[in-house]
């Protein structure tokens, strides 16, 4: 396994154990309030791992096991693993543009940066099938995001979840790990 993929599987192994660890932590010390963003900044790093429901703190650990995988699979460089630990609180910072969301909490945004960095990776930096699969995953994440509206209501309930769900932060998530990817690839292709 490569140093970048070694270290992108680093970063998904410390957001699920974090999130496992804390999960009994009390949420409202942990989860994005945008009335705190500037009085705790913290929070924009925590939110991840404020879980709502046992549920939501197991489906987010799985998407963490196969955000893991994908990253090694596509052999992320170093540069990717650093744009995707940038992204966690840009993604979760730009929650402020809809501040009708009072409180969000979870791993979900940083994973949708996650799966958009190393789509972007992909995309820009292989040939072949490996471009089509990512070219494949970052448009069905393009759709995802679509098809959840995140213009919309702030917060809201899915059949089969048993917590309102917050589309912006999949879409805040997505956009943050493309410009930290976009970023992060420049500097590494200037450094050459």
């Amino acid at each position: 396994m490569s140093r970048g993929a070694v270290a992108w599987c680093i970063v998904a192994g410390t957001l699920a154990m974090l999130a496992a660890a804390l999960w009994r932590l009390p949420r409202e010390s942990l989860d994005w309030q945008p009335a705190l963003a500037f009085k705790q900044p913290w929070r924009a790093w925590s939110a991840a791992f404020a879980h709502w429901s046992g549920a939501h703190l197991a489906a987010n650990l799985a998407g963490c096991a196969v955000v893991a995988l994908f990253g090694a699979a596509a052999g992320v460089p170093l540069s990717a693993a650093v744009a995707w630990f940038a992204a966690w609180p840009l993604g979760h910072a730009l929650l402020a543009l809809q501040p009708a969301l009072t409180h969000y909490g979870g791993l979900s945004g940083v994973l949708h940066a996650g799966v958009a960095v190393s789509s972007l990776h992909l995309v820009r930096h292989t040939r072949g099938r490996p471009r089509a699969i990512g070219a494949a995953v970052a448009l069905g994440l393009l759709l995802k995001l679509l098809l959840e509206a995140p213009w919309g209501t702030p917060s809201r309930v899915w059949p089969g979840w048993d917590i309102p769900v917050a589309p912006l932060a999949h879409a805040t998530g997505a956009a943050a790990g493309l410009v930290c990817a976009a970023l992060a690839f420049a500097m590494r292709r200037s450094a050459q």
